[in-house]
Protein backbone atom coordinates (compact mmCIF):
# COMPACT_ATOMS: atom_id res chain seq x y z
CA UNK A 1 0.00 0.00 0.00
CA UNK A 2 1.10 3.56 -0.60
CA UNK A 3 2.99 4.76 2.55
CA UNK A 4 1.04 8.04 2.77
CA UNK A 5 -2.31 6.26 2.65
CA UNK A 6 -1.02 3.65 5.10
CA UNK A 7 0.03 6.46 7.50
CA UNK A 8 -3.40 8.08 7.21
CA UNK A 9 -5.17 4.79 7.92
CA UNK A 10 -2.93 3.84 10.86
CA UNK A 11 -3.12 7.19 12.71
CA UNK A 12 -5.12 7.09 15.94
CA UNK A 13 -5.82 9.60 18.69
CA UNK A 14 -3.50 8.69 21.53
CA UNK A 15 -4.72 9.34 25.06
CA UNK A 16 -1.86 7.92 27.08
CA UNK A 17 1.68 9.27 26.84
CA UNK A 18 5.09 8.60 28.29
CA UNK A 19 6.38 11.59 30.30
CA UNK A 20 9.58 11.83 28.23
CA UNK A 21 10.06 15.10 26.33
CA UNK A 22 10.07 14.94 22.56
CA UNK A 23 13.37 15.40 20.77
CA UNK A 24 13.67 18.88 19.29
CA UNK A 25 14.29 17.44 15.82
CA UNK A 26 11.06 15.42 15.96
CA UNK A 27 9.00 18.32 17.28
CA UNK A 28 10.54 20.59 14.66
CA UNK A 29 9.62 18.18 11.86
CA UNK A 30 6.02 18.00 13.09
CA UNK A 31 5.72 21.78 13.29
CA UNK A 32 7.33 22.27 9.91
CA UNK A 33 4.79 19.85 8.41
CA UNK A 34 2.03 22.00 9.92
CA UNK A 35 3.36 25.06 8.09
CA UNK A 36 3.12 23.22 4.76
CA UNK A 37 -0.64 22.76 5.01
CA UNK A 38 -2.84 24.28 2.34
CA UNK A 39 -4.55 27.54 3.22
CA UNK A 40 -7.10 29.80 1.57
CA UNK A 41 -5.39 32.23 -0.78
CA UNK A 42 -2.10 30.95 0.71
CA UNK A 43 -2.64 33.22 3.73
CA UNK A 44 -1.07 30.69 6.08
CA UNK A 45 -3.30 32.19 8.76
CA UNK A 46 -2.05 30.02 11.62
CA UNK A 47 0.24 30.48 14.58
CA UNK A 48 1.60 27.60 16.66
CA UNK A 49 2.45 28.03 20.33
CA UNK A 50 4.45 25.13 21.75
CA UNK A 51 3.80 24.60 25.45
CA UNK A 52 6.23 22.29 27.24
CA UNK A 53 5.79 23.86 30.67
CA UNK A 54 4.02 21.15 32.69
CA UNK A 55 2.61 23.66 35.19
CA UNK A 56 0.94 25.63 32.40
CA UNK A 57 -0.35 22.48 30.70
CA UNK A 58 -1.82 21.30 34.00
CA UNK A 59 -3.34 24.76 34.64
CA UNK A 60 -4.95 24.78 31.20
CA UNK A 61 -6.48 21.38 31.93
CA UNK A 62 -7.66 22.23 35.45
CA UNK A 63 -9.19 25.57 34.46
CA UNK A 64 -10.92 23.99 31.45
CA UNK A 65 -12.38 21.31 33.71
CA UNK A 66 -13.78 23.96 36.08
CA UNK A 67 -15.90 25.33 33.25
CA UNK A 68 -16.68 21.90 31.82
CA UNK A 69 -18.14 20.82 35.17
CA UNK A 70 -20.77 23.57 34.80
CA UNK A 71 -21.96 22.62 31.30
CA UNK A 72 -25.37 21.22 30.40
CA UNK A 73 -23.96 18.35 28.36
CA UNK A 74 -23.66 15.33 30.65
CA UNK A 75 -20.53 13.89 29.02
CA UNK A 76 -18.70 17.23 29.21
CA UNK A 77 -19.91 17.83 32.77
CA UNK A 78 -18.79 14.35 33.83
CA UNK A 79 -15.33 14.80 32.31
CA UNK A 80 -15.02 18.15 34.09
CA UNK A 81 -15.82 16.54 37.42
CA UNK A 82 -13.55 13.53 36.88
CA UNK A 83 -10.47 14.06 39.07
CA UNK A 84 -8.44 11.58 36.97
CA UNK A 85 -9.19 13.20 33.63
CA UNK A 86 -6.62 15.54 32.08
CA UNK A 87 -7.80 17.24 28.89
CA UNK A 88 -4.32 16.82 27.34
CA UNK A 89 -3.98 13.25 28.61
CA UNK A 90 -0.77 14.27 30.44
CA UNK A 91 1.12 14.76 27.18
CA UNK A 92 4.52 16.44 27.62
CA UNK A 93 3.86 18.84 24.71
CA UNK A 94 0.76 20.83 23.83
CA UNK A 95 0.65 22.89 20.67
CA UNK A 96 -1.95 25.64 20.79
CA UNK A 97 -3.13 26.46 17.29
CA UNK A 98 -4.28 30.04 16.78
CA UNK A 99 -5.93 31.62 13.79
CA UNK A 100 -5.60 35.07 12.30
CA UNK A 101 -8.90 36.78 13.04
CA UNK A 102 -9.22 38.66 9.74
CA UNK A 103 -8.16 35.84 7.41
CA UNK A 104 -10.41 34.48 4.65
CA UNK A 105 -10.83 30.98 6.10
CA UNK A 106 -8.75 30.72 9.28
CA UNK A 107 -10.48 27.78 11.00
CA UNK A 108 -10.14 25.62 7.90
CA UNK A 109 -6.52 26.73 7.43
CA UNK A 110 -5.69 25.82 11.03
CA UNK A 111 -7.53 22.50 10.75
CA UNK A 112 -5.42 21.59 7.72
CA UNK A 113 -2.28 22.47 9.70
CA UNK A 114 -3.45 20.28 12.57
CA UNK A 115 -4.06 17.32 10.27
CA UNK A 116 -0.53 17.73 8.89
CA UNK A 117 0.79 17.69 12.47
CA UNK A 118 -1.15 14.54 13.31
CA UNK A 119 0.05 12.72 10.20
CA UNK A 120 3.66 13.87 10.63
CA UNK A 121 3.59 12.70 14.25
CA UNK A 122 2.27 9.29 13.22
CA UNK A 123 4.99 8.97 10.57
CA UNK A 124 7.54 9.44 13.38
CA UNK A 125 5.70 7.00 15.71
CA UNK A 126 4.76 9.87 18.01
CA UNK A 127 1.33 10.00 19.58
CA UNK A 128 -1.04 12.88 18.99
CA UNK A 129 -4.56 13.94 19.85
CA UNK A 130 -6.57 16.88 18.51
CA UNK A 131 -7.99 18.66 21.58
CA UNK A 132 -11.16 20.70 21.24
CA UNK A 133 -11.87 20.91 24.98
CA UNK A 134 -9.10 23.49 25.34
CA UNK A 135 -11.65 26.03 24.08
CA UNK A 136 -12.94 26.34 27.64
CA UNK A 137 -9.56 27.64 28.79
CA UNK A 138 -9.23 29.84 25.70
CA UNK A 139 -12.48 31.59 26.70
CA UNK A 140 -11.34 32.41 30.24
CA UNK A 141 -10.61 36.06 30.79
CA UNK A 142 -7.04 36.77 31.79
CA UNK A 143 -5.60 33.41 30.72
CA UNK A 144 -4.63 34.02 27.08
CA UNK A 145 -1.75 36.42 27.80
CA UNK A 146 0.12 33.34 29.09
CA UNK A 147 0.35 32.19 25.46
CA UNK A 148 2.06 35.37 24.22
CA UNK A 149 0.09 35.27 20.97
CA UNK A 150 0.83 37.74 18.22
CA UNK A 151 -1.63 40.61 17.81
CA UNK A 152 -4.70 39.67 15.78
CA UNK A 153 -4.69 35.92 16.57
CA UNK A 154 -7.02 33.83 18.69
CA UNK A 155 -6.63 30.17 19.69
CA UNK A 156 -8.99 27.62 18.20
CA UNK A 157 -7.63 24.15 19.06
CA UNK A 158 -4.75 22.37 20.71
CA UNK A 159 -2.80 19.24 19.87
CA UNK A 160 -1.33 16.91 22.49
CA UNK A 161 1.97 15.31 21.46
CA UNK A 162 4.20 12.73 23.10
CA UNK A 163 5.66 9.27 22.89
CA UNK A 164 2.94 6.64 22.87
CA UNK A 165 2.27 4.76 26.09
CA UNK A 166 -0.58 2.90 24.38
CA UNK A 167 -1.08 1.59 20.88
CA UNK A 168 -4.67 1.26 19.74
CA UNK A 169 -4.77 -1.60 17.29
CA UNK A 170 -7.72 -1.10 15.00
CA UNK A 171 -9.67 1.79 13.56
CA UNK A 172 -13.32 2.00 14.46
CA UNK A 173 -15.54 1.03 11.55
CA UNK A 174 -15.95 3.79 8.98
CA UNK A 175 -19.47 5.02 8.27
CA UNK A 176 -20.90 3.75 5.04
CA UNK A 177 -22.89 5.78 2.56
CA UNK A 178 -20.74 8.91 2.92
CA UNK A 179 -19.54 8.97 -0.68
CA UNK A 180 -21.53 9.39 -3.86
CA UNK A 181 -20.44 9.79 -7.46
CA UNK A 182 -21.91 11.99 -10.14
CA UNK A 183 -20.54 10.97 -13.55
Amino acid sequence: MNPVIENIKSRRSIRKYKPDPLQDSELGAILEAATYAPSAHNEQSWHYTVVRNKKLIDRMSAKSKEIMALQDSDWIKNLGKNKEFHIFHNAPVVVVVSMKKDAISPLVDCSAGIENMLLAAESLDIGSCWIGLARYWFAMEGELPRLQLPEGYEPCYAVALGYKAQRPSHALPRKEGVINYID
